[in-house]
Protein backbone atom coordinates (compact mmCIF):
# COMPACT_ATOMS: atom_id res chain seq x y z
CA UNK A 1 0.00 0.00 0.00
CA UNK A 2 1.84 3.06 -1.16
CA UNK A 3 -1.33 5.52 -0.20
CA UNK A 4 -2.98 3.77 2.55
CA UNK A 5 -6.57 2.65 2.60
CA UNK A 6 -6.65 4.50 -1.19
CA UNK A 7 -10.79 5.28 -1.76
CA UNK A 8 -12.39 3.45 -4.59
CA UNK A 9 -11.60 6.18 -7.32
CA UNK A 10 -7.78 6.46 -6.44
CA UNK A 11 -6.79 4.73 -9.49
CA UNK A 12 -8.47 6.84 -11.14
CA UNK A 13 -6.74 9.68 -9.65
CA UNK A 14 -3.84 8.51 -10.15
CA UNK A 15 -4.16 7.89 -13.89
CA UNK A 16 -5.43 11.58 -14.32
CA UNK A 17 -2.47 12.79 -11.77
CA UNK A 18 -0.05 10.65 -14.28
CA UNK A 19 -1.13 12.56 -17.61
CA UNK A 20 -0.94 15.97 -15.59
CA UNK A 21 1.41 18.38 -16.73
CA UNK A 22 4.24 18.84 -14.16
CA UNK A 23 6.15 21.69 -15.11
CA UNK A 24 8.92 23.85 -12.80
CA UNK A 25 8.28 27.11 -11.61
CA UNK A 26 10.96 30.14 -12.12
CA UNK A 27 10.03 31.20 -9.13
CA UNK A 28 10.54 28.46 -7.08
CA UNK A 29 14.46 29.37 -5.75
CA UNK A 30 13.06 33.01 -5.41
CA UNK A 31 10.31 31.36 -2.71
CA UNK A 32 12.42 29.09 -0.74
CA UNK A 33 15.30 31.86 -0.37
CA UNK A 34 12.97 34.56 0.62
CA UNK A 35 11.35 31.56 3.16
CA UNK A 36 14.82 31.14 4.24
CA UNK A 37 15.61 34.99 4.84
CA UNK A 38 12.73 35.59 6.84
CA UNK A 39 13.16 32.22 8.99
CA UNK A 40 17.03 33.38 9.62
CA UNK A 41 15.52 36.58 11.03
CA UNK A 42 13.29 34.93 13.15
CA UNK A 43 16.47 32.00 14.60
CA UNK A 44 18.50 35.33 15.15
CA UNK A 45 15.71 36.68 17.41
CA UNK A 46 15.69 33.41 19.27
CA UNK A 47 19.04 33.07 20.29
CA UNK A 48 20.38 36.66 20.60
CA UNK A 49 19.52 36.72 24.24
CA UNK A 50 21.27 33.85 25.28
CA UNK A 51 24.72 34.57 23.52
CA UNK A 52 24.85 37.11 26.02
CA UNK A 53 23.49 35.88 28.75
CA UNK A 54 25.38 36.89 31.46
CA UNK A 55 24.94 40.43 29.71
CA UNK A 56 21.06 40.58 29.78
CA UNK A 57 21.00 38.93 32.82
CA UNK A 58 23.34 42.01 34.07
CA UNK A 59 21.33 45.03 32.64
CA UNK A 60 17.42 43.77 33.27
CA UNK A 61 18.88 43.00 36.44
CA UNK A 62 17.20 39.17 36.47
CA UNK A 63 18.39 35.51 36.68
CA UNK A 64 20.11 34.00 34.48
CA UNK A 65 17.29 31.20 34.08
CA UNK A 66 14.81 34.13 33.62
CA UNK A 67 16.89 35.02 30.58
CA UNK A 68 17.03 31.23 29.42
CA UNK A 69 13.22 31.18 29.23
CA UNK A 70 13.60 33.92 25.96
CA UNK A 71 14.81 31.49 24.04
CA UNK A 72 12.90 28.57 25.89
CA UNK A 73 9.49 30.40 25.04
CA UNK A 74 9.83 29.62 21.51
CA UNK A 75 9.93 25.54 22.32
CA UNK A 76 6.83 26.43 24.58
CA UNK A 77 4.57 28.53 22.65
CA UNK A 78 4.91 26.27 19.42
CA UNK A 79 3.39 23.30 21.53
CA UNK A 80 -0.07 24.25 21.80
CA UNK A 81 -0.21 26.36 18.53
CA UNK A 82 1.19 23.55 16.42
CA UNK A 83 -2.10 22.40 15.29
CA UNK A 84 -4.61 25.65 14.33
CA UNK A 85 -1.42 26.62 12.18
CA UNK A 86 -1.02 23.43 10.27
CA UNK A 87 -4.78 23.38 9.93
CA UNK A 88 -4.73 26.74 8.53
CA UNK A 89 -1.60 25.89 6.21
CA UNK A 90 -4.20 22.66 5.20
CA UNK A 91 -6.59 24.43 4.70
CA UNK A 92 -5.77 28.49 3.09
CA UNK A 93 -2.30 27.57 1.94
CA UNK A 94 1.33 28.93 1.55
CA UNK A 95 0.90 32.46 0.96
CA UNK A 96 -1.12 33.43 4.04
CA UNK A 97 1.06 31.61 6.48
CA UNK A 98 4.03 32.90 4.56
CA UNK A 99 2.08 36.57 5.53
CA UNK A 100 1.54 35.96 9.05
CA UNK A 101 4.95 34.53 9.61
CA UNK A 102 7.27 37.53 8.46
CA UNK A 103 4.77 39.82 9.60
CA UNK A 104 4.97 38.64 13.59
CA UNK A 105 8.78 38.34 13.43
CA UNK A 106 8.64 41.94 12.24
CA UNK A 107 5.96 42.79 15.10
CA UNK A 108 8.05 41.31 17.73
CA UNK A 109 11.11 42.67 16.70
CA UNK A 110 9.60 46.28 17.02
CA UNK A 111 7.95 45.55 20.24
CA UNK A 112 11.24 45.09 21.82
CA UNK A 113 12.78 48.30 20.71
CA UNK A 114 10.30 49.56 23.74
CA UNK A 115 12.70 47.62 26.91
CA UNK A 116 15.52 49.85 25.97
CA UNK A 117 15.79 50.39 30.02
CA UNK A 118 16.43 47.91 33.08
CA UNK A 119 12.94 48.04 34.43
CA UNK A 120 11.30 47.31 30.87
CA UNK A 121 12.11 43.44 30.97
CA UNK A 122 8.51 42.18 30.83
CA UNK A 123 8.53 44.49 27.12
CA UNK A 124 11.46 42.80 25.86
CA UNK A 125 9.60 39.22 27.24
CA UNK A 126 6.50 40.37 25.36
CA UNK A 127 8.55 40.77 22.11
CA UNK A 128 10.39 37.52 22.52
CA UNK A 129 7.04 36.05 22.77
CA UNK A 130 5.55 37.69 19.30
CA UNK A 131 8.58 36.34 17.79
CA UNK A 132 7.87 32.76 19.48
CA UNK A 133 4.46 33.19 17.57
CA UNK A 134 6.04 33.78 14.25
CA UNK A 135 8.23 30.80 14.13
CA UNK A 136 4.72 28.28 14.74
CA UNK A 137 4.82 29.87 11.25
CA UNK A 138 7.92 29.14 10.16
CA UNK A 139 9.33 26.08 11.74
CA UNK A 140 7.28 23.31 9.75
CA UNK A 141 7.39 24.86 6.11
CA UNK A 142 10.92 23.88 4.73
CA UNK A 143 9.28 20.50 3.61
CA UNK A 144 6.07 21.55 2.47
CA UNK A 145 7.70 24.33 0.22
CA UNK A 146 10.34 21.51 -1.05
CA UNK A 147 7.15 19.33 -2.04
CA UNK A 148 4.95 22.02 -3.42
CA UNK A 149 7.67 23.68 -5.44
CA UNK A 150 10.16 21.43 -6.59
CA UNK A 151 10.63 18.66 -8.36
CA UNK A 152 11.16 14.97 -6.69
CA UNK A 153 15.02 15.19 -8.01
CA UNK A 154 15.50 18.38 -6.38
CA UNK A 155 12.92 18.25 -2.80
CA UNK A 156 15.84 17.40 -0.34
CA UNK A 157 18.06 19.94 -1.43
CA UNK A 158 15.19 22.78 -1.44
CA UNK A 159 14.47 21.42 2.23
CA UNK A 160 18.01 21.74 2.82
CA UNK A 161 18.07 25.38 1.53
CA UNK A 162 15.05 26.35 3.70
CA UNK A 163 16.50 24.83 6.63
CA UNK A 164 20.19 26.04 5.63
CA UNK A 165 18.15 29.95 6.51
CA UNK A 166 17.51 28.94 9.80
CA UNK A 167 20.20 27.75 10.87
CA UNK A 168 22.44 31.05 9.18
CA UNK A 169 20.02 32.82 11.60
CA UNK A 170 21.10 30.87 14.67
CA UNK A 171 24.86 31.07 13.47
CA UNK A 172 24.50 34.99 13.20
CA UNK A 173 22.29 35.21 16.41
CA UNK A 174 25.84 33.88 18.27
CA UNK A 175 28.11 35.76 16.33
CA UNK A 176 26.58 39.26 16.47
CA UNK A 177 25.40 40.13 19.70
CA UNK A 178 28.58 39.88 21.26
CA UNK A 179 29.87 42.37 18.82
CA UNK A 180 27.58 45.08 18.64
CA UNK A 181 26.44 44.98 22.97
CA UNK A 182 30.29 44.51 24.39
CA UNK A 183 30.17 43.87 28.04
CA UNK A 184 30.51 47.44 29.47
CA UNK A 185 29.88 48.68 32.64
CA UNK A 186 27.80 51.84 31.75
CA UNK A 187 23.71 50.62 31.57
CA UNK A 188 23.02 54.25 29.04
CA UNK A 189 25.96 52.62 26.85
CA UNK A 190 24.85 49.10 27.24
CA UNK A 191 21.29 50.13 26.33
CA UNK A 192 22.51 52.12 23.11
CA UNK A 193 24.59 49.33 22.16
CA UNK A 194 21.54 47.34 22.64
CA UNK A 195 19.13 49.76 20.60
CA UNK A 196 21.30 49.32 17.69
CA UNK A 197 21.27 45.55 17.30
CA UNK A 198 17.05 45.54 17.89
CA UNK A 199 16.88 48.67 14.84
CA UNK A 200 18.90 46.71 12.67
CA UNK A 201 16.80 43.13 13.32
CA UNK A 202 13.44 45.29 13.22
CA UNK A 203 14.59 47.04 9.78
CA UNK A 204 15.62 43.73 8.31
CA UNK A 205 12.00 41.95 8.90
CA UNK A 206 10.05 44.55 7.51
CA UNK A 207 11.92 44.36 4.73
CA UNK A 208 11.27 41.28 4.09
CA UNK A 209 8.00 41.25 5.14
CA UNK A 210 7.38 43.52 2.42
CA UNK A 211 8.96 41.25 0.56
CA UNK A 212 6.70 38.14 1.35
CA UNK A 213 3.91 39.88 0.23
CA UNK A 214 5.14 40.94 -3.14
CA UNK A 215 6.68 37.24 -3.84
CA UNK A 216 5.02 34.39 -1.92
CA UNK A 217 2.03 32.59 -3.53
CA UNK A 218 0.27 29.56 -2.66
CA UNK A 219 2.00 27.02 -5.28
CA UNK A 220 2.97 27.57 -8.62
CA UNK A 221 0.48 27.16 -11.73
CA UNK A 222 1.46 23.31 -12.40
CA UNK A 223 2.73 20.80 -9.83
CA UNK A 224 6.22 20.42 -9.91
CA UNK A 225 6.56 16.41 -9.85
CA UNK A 226 4.31 12.74 -9.80
CA UNK A 227 3.28 12.59 -5.85
CA UNK A 228 2.24 16.57 -6.16
CA UNK A 229 0.33 16.08 -9.07
CA UNK A 230 -1.21 13.02 -7.20
CA UNK A 231 -2.09 15.09 -4.07
CA UNK A 232 -3.48 18.04 -5.94
CA UNK A 233 -5.85 15.51 -7.86
CA UNK A 234 -7.51 14.67 -4.77
CA UNK A 235 -10.84 16.11 -4.12
CA UNK A 236 -10.74 18.28 -1.28
CA UNK A 237 -13.68 16.98 1.09
CA UNK A 238 -11.75 13.49 0.69
CA UNK A 239 -9.03 15.32 3.24
CA UNK A 240 -9.98 15.48 7.06
CA UNK A 241 -6.99 17.11 9.21
CA UNK A 242 -8.03 15.02 12.46
CA UNK A 243 -7.87 11.90 10.14
CA UNK A 244 -4.75 12.67 8.58
CA UNK A 245 -3.12 13.29 12.46
CA UNK A 246 -4.54 10.40 13.89
CA UNK A 247 -3.18 7.77 10.71
CA UNK A 248 -0.07 9.73 11.49
CA UNK A 249 0.01 8.87 15.20
CA UNK A 250 -1.00 5.24 13.78
CA UNK A 251 2.17 5.16 11.67
CA UNK A 252 4.74 3.32 13.95
CA UNK A 253 7.59 4.28 11.99
CA UNK A 254 6.48 7.67 11.88
CA UNK A 255 6.37 7.78 15.75
CA UNK A 256 9.98 6.33 16.17
CA UNK A 257 11.33 9.13 13.85
CA UNK A 258 9.27 11.56 15.83
CA UNK A 259 10.68 10.59 19.16
CA UNK A 260 14.43 10.53 17.48
CA UNK A 261 14.04 13.76 16.25
CA UNK A 262 13.28 15.41 19.46
CA UNK A 263 16.06 14.03 21.11
CA UNK A 264 18.12 14.84 19.08
CA UNK A 265 16.98 18.50 18.27
CA UNK A 266 15.65 18.89 22.10
CA UNK A 267 19.92 18.30 22.63
CA UNK A 268 20.83 20.94 19.96
CA UNK A 269 18.19 23.77 21.27
CA UNK A 270 19.00 23.03 25.58
CA UNK A 271 23.42 23.28 23.77
CA UNK A 272 22.85 26.23 21.87
CA UNK A 273 20.54 28.11 25.10
CA UNK A 274 23.28 27.05 27.58
CA UNK A 275 26.46 27.23 25.55
CA UNK A 276 27.45 30.99 26.69
CA UNK A 277 26.76 29.58 30.56
CA UNK A 278 29.12 26.62 29.47
CA UNK A 279 31.75 28.58 27.74
CA UNK A 280 32.02 31.51 30.44
CA UNK A 281 32.51 28.99 33.05
CA UNK A 282 35.41 27.52 31.37
CA UNK A 283 36.55 30.63 30.30
CA UNK A 284 35.99 33.86 31.95
CA UNK A 285 35.40 36.96 29.86
CA UNK A 286 35.68 35.11 26.62
CA UNK A 287 32.12 36.19 25.40
CA UNK A 288 33.32 36.85 22.12
CA UNK A 289 34.54 33.76 21.64
CA UNK A 290 31.67 31.97 23.36
CA UNK A 291 29.36 33.66 20.01
CA UNK A 292 32.15 32.28 17.66
CA UNK A 293 31.77 28.85 19.45
CA UNK A 294 28.21 28.78 18.63
CA UNK A 295 28.63 30.20 15.17
CA UNK A 296 31.14 27.28 14.84
CA UNK A 297 28.30 24.96 15.42
CA UNK A 298 26.05 26.31 13.20
CA UNK A 299 28.41 26.56 10.10
CA UNK A 300 29.56 23.40 10.24
CA UNK A 301 25.82 22.26 10.64
CA UNK A 302 24.82 24.36 7.45
CA UNK A 303 27.33 22.34 5.72
CA UNK A 304 26.41 19.17 6.70
CA UNK A 305 22.85 19.98 6.10
CA UNK A 306 23.60 21.05 2.46
CA UNK A 307 25.55 17.67 1.85
CA UNK A 308 22.70 15.64 3.40
CA UNK A 309 19.80 17.36 1.26
CA UNK A 310 22.00 17.13 -1.93
CA UNK A 311 23.23 13.45 -0.73
CA UNK A 312 19.40 12.00 -0.33
CA UNK A 313 18.67 13.63 -3.84
CA UNK A 314 21.40 11.34 -5.26
CA UNK A 315 20.83 8.25 -3.49
CA UNK A 316 17.14 8.19 -1.57
CA UNK A 317 19.17 6.23 1.30
CA UNK A 318 17.03 8.02 4.02
CA UNK A 319 16.92 5.55 6.65
CA UNK A 320 21.06 4.74 6.30
CA UNK A 321 21.92 8.30 5.98
CA UNK A 322 20.04 9.44 9.07
CA UNK A 323 21.35 6.10 11.62
CA UNK A 324 25.02 7.74 10.80
CA UNK A 325 24.58 11.26 11.03
CA UNK A 326 22.71 10.01 14.46
CA UNK A 327 26.13 8.01 15.35
CA UNK A 328 28.11 10.63 14.83
CA UNK A 329 26.09 13.30 16.80
CA UNK A 330 26.44 11.24 19.51
CA UNK A 331 29.69 10.75 19.61
CA UNK A 332 30.75 14.89 18.36
CA UNK A 333 28.47 15.26 21.94
CA UNK A 334 30.69 12.68 23.55
CA UNK A 335 34.37 14.30 22.30
CA UNK A 336 33.17 17.83 22.85
CA UNK A 337 31.72 16.47 26.46
CA UNK A 338 35.59 15.65 27.17
CA UNK A 339 36.80 18.42 25.75
CA UNK A 340 35.49 21.22 26.97
CA UNK A 341 37.48 21.57 30.42
CA UNK A 342 40.66 20.97 28.98
CA UNK A 343 41.98 24.41 28.53
CA UNK A 344 42.35 25.37 25.17
CA UNK A 345 39.56 26.87 23.30
CA UNK A 346 41.04 25.84 20.08
CA UNK A 347 40.12 22.59 20.78
CA UNK A 348 36.24 23.23 21.82
CA UNK A 349 36.68 25.34 18.75
CA UNK A 350 37.51 22.37 16.17
CA UNK A 351 35.20 19.72 18.29
CA UNK A 352 31.89 21.84 18.45
CA UNK A 353 32.71 22.15 14.51
CA UNK A 354 32.47 18.40 14.69
CA UNK A 355 29.62 18.26 16.57
CA UNK A 356 27.56 20.66 14.41
CA UNK A 357 28.34 19.12 11.41
CA UNK A 358 26.51 16.02 12.49
CA UNK A 359 23.72 17.22 14.61
CA UNK A 360 22.56 20.36 12.81
CA UNK A 361 22.99 18.52 10.07
CA UNK A 362 20.38 16.36 10.81
CA UNK A 363 17.77 18.20 10.69
CA UNK A 364 16.47 18.51 7.14
CA UNK A 365 17.19 14.42 6.72
CA UNK A 366 14.23 14.54 10.06
CA UNK A 367 11.95 16.31 7.83
CA UNK A 368 12.39 14.67 4.59
CA UNK A 369 12.39 11.43 6.29
CA UNK A 370 8.91 11.83 7.55
CA UNK A 371 7.66 13.36 3.88
CA UNK A 372 8.88 9.58 2.79
CA UNK A 373 7.33 7.80 5.35
CA UNK A 374 3.79 9.66 6.08
CA UNK A 375 3.34 10.45 2.12
CA UNK A 376 0.75 11.35 1.09
CA UNK A 377 -0.41 13.28 4.16
CA UNK A 378 0.87 16.94 4.47
CA UNK A 379 4.43 17.92 5.21
CA UNK A 380 3.10 20.60 7.27
CA UNK A 381 1.15 18.04 9.22
CA UNK A 382 4.11 15.91 10.12
CA UNK A 383 7.08 18.36 10.22
CA UNK A 384 4.86 19.85 12.95
CA UNK A 385 4.60 17.08 14.95
CA UNK A 386 8.24 16.42 14.49
CA UNK A 387 8.68 19.88 15.63
CA UNK A 388 6.19 19.67 18.53
CA UNK A 389 8.46 16.99 19.97
CA UNK A 390 11.88 18.72 19.50
CA UNK A 391 10.25 21.43 21.69
CA UNK A 392 8.99 19.58 24.37
CA UNK A 393 12.77 17.74 24.80
CA UNK A 394 14.19 21.07 23.86
CA UNK A 395 12.48 22.68 27.01
CA UNK A 396 13.02 19.57 29.62
CA UNK A 397 16.65 19.52 28.05
CA UNK A 398 17.26 23.08 28.78
CA UNK A 399 16.00 23.06 32.15
CA UNK A 400 17.41 19.63 33.16
CA UNK A 401 21.06 20.27 32.11
CA UNK A 402 21.12 24.41 33.43
CA UNK A 403 20.03 22.64 36.83
CA UNK A 404 22.54 19.59 36.42
CA UNK A 405 25.34 22.34 35.36
CA UNK A 406 24.65 24.38 38.48
CA UNK A 407 24.67 21.88 41.12
CA UNK A 408 27.26 19.22 39.32
CA UNK A 409 29.51 20.81 36.49
CA UNK A 410 29.18 21.12 32.68
CA UNK A 411 30.49 17.82 32.42
CA UNK A 412 27.76 16.45 34.05
CA UNK A 413 24.84 18.14 32.28
CA UNK A 414 26.79 17.01 28.34
CA UNK A 415 27.14 13.67 29.78
CA UNK A 416 23.27 14.11 30.60
CA UNK A 417 22.61 15.17 27.05
CA UNK A 418 24.94 11.83 25.74
CA UNK A 419 22.43 9.63 27.20
CA UNK A 420 18.98 10.32 25.36
CA UNK A 421 21.27 10.97 22.07
CA UNK A 422 22.78 6.90 22.62
CA UNK A 423 18.69 5.93 23.10
CA UNK A 424 17.70 7.98 20.22
CA UNK A 425 20.68 5.94 17.87
CA UNK A 426 19.36 2.37 18.98
CA UNK A 427 15.62 3.92 18.71
CA UNK A 428 16.54 5.01 14.85
CA UNK A 429 18.24 1.29 13.94
CA UNK A 430 14.47 0.18 14.26
CA UNK A 431 12.88 2.74 11.58
CA UNK A 432 11.48 0.84 8.27
CA UNK A 433 12.25 3.00 5.16
CA UNK A 434 8.96 2.64 4.20
CA UNK A 435 9.86 5.29 1.44
CA UNK A 436 6.27 6.35 0.34
CA UNK A 437 6.36 9.33 -1.72
CA UNK A 438 9.24 7.62 -3.47
CA UNK A 439 6.86 4.84 -4.77
CA UNK A 440 4.38 7.78 -5.80
CA UNK A 441 6.66 8.80 -8.42
CA UNK A 442 7.55 5.58 -9.88
CA UNK A 443 4.01 4.30 -9.77
CA UNK A 444 2.74 7.29 -11.36
CA UNK A 445 5.72 7.07 -14.14
CA UNK A 446 4.35 3.60 -14.76
CA UNK A 447 0.81 4.49 -15.31
CA UNK A 448 1.59 7.15 -17.89
CA UNK A 449 3.52 4.38 -19.89
CA UNK A 450 0.91 2.01 -19.19
CA UNK A 451 -2.05 4.12 -20.39
CA UNK A 452 0.63 4.67 -24.11
CA UNK A 453 1.55 8.21 -23.49
CA UNK A 454 5.29 8.57 -23.37
CA UNK A 455 6.18 11.37 -20.89
CA UNK A 456 8.28 14.13 -22.64
CA UNK A 457 11.55 15.45 -21.51
CA UNK A 458 10.59 18.12 -20.27
CA UNK A 459 7.63 17.73 -18.04
CA UNK A 460 9.09 14.01 -16.80
CA UNK A 461 9.14 14.74 -12.82
CA UNK A 462 12.66 12.62 -12.53
CA UNK A 463 14.31 15.04 -15.08
CA UNK A 464 12.41 18.30 -15.48
CA UNK A 465 13.49 20.89 -17.96
CA UNK A 466 10.46 22.94 -18.47
CA UNK A 467 10.19 25.74 -16.57
CA UNK A 468 6.74 28.32 -15.76
CA UNK A 469 6.09 31.71 -14.11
Amino acid sequence: GMVQQEPAGAPGEAAAAGTAEVRLSRRRWAVVLLFSSYSLCNSFQWIQYGSINNVFTRFYGVSAFAVDWLSMSYMLTYIPLLFPVAWLLDKRGLRLIGLAGSALNALGAWVKLGSLKPHLFPVTVLGQVVCSLAQVFILGMPSHIASVWFGSSEVSTACSIAVFGNQLGIAMGFLVPPVLVPNVEDVEKLAYHISIMFFMTAGMATALFILVVIVFKEKPLHPPSRAQALIQSRPTEEYSYVQSILRLLRNANFLLLMVTYGLNTGCFYALSTLLNRMVIHHYPGEEVNAGRIGLTIVLSGMVGALISGIWLDRTKTYKQTTLVVYIMSLVGMIVYTFTLSLGHLWVVFVTAGMLGFFMTGYLPLGFEFAAELTYPESEGTSSGLLNVSAQVFGIAFTIGEGQIMDGFGTKAGNLFLCSFLFLGTVMTAFIKADLRRQQANLDNEQTVIASGERPEGPRSSSAPTGCSE
